[in-house]
């Protein structure tokens, strides 16, 4: 397993990329990882809401960092699982990187029922 500070990476085959929310660590996969790594490459990069400029922790931003690390990972039809904030990171990504994405899975993602909240 490849862990340093910025992603974990487990596993071979088809890749599962994993977001994790707002206060949620790379540990939160834990039983996810030792499931899934068995028969898929998952990988879970560090969303970087403490490292970055309070400005700079927005939705658009935050994803664009998920673009920046799924294109440095040459990674292309994907699973992408998200929960809570990173459920709606994984949301916004999926829509404006529909090709890359073969399947989006949202556990108590932010972002679906906000709009309708006024």
């Amino acid at each position: 397993m490849v862990n340093n500070k910025t992603y974990i990476e487990k596993g071979k085959g088809e890749p599962i990329i994993l977001l994790h929310g707002l206060f949620g660590a790379l540990s939160n996969w834990s039983s996810v990882i030792s499931t899934f790594s068995k028969t898929h490459r998952v990988i879970i990069p560090k969303i970087p809401l403490t490292e970055v400029d309070v400005k700079e922790a927005n939705l658009e931003s935050l994803t664009d960092y998920v673009k920046k690390f799924v294109n440095k990972m040459k990674l292309n039809n994907f699973i992408l699982i998200g929960n809570s904030l990173g459920g709606h990171i994984g949301l916004i990504y999926s829509l404006l990187n529909p090709k890359k994405v073969k399947k989006l899975i949202l556990t108590g993602s932010s972002g679906l029922y906000e709009n309708s909240f006024g």
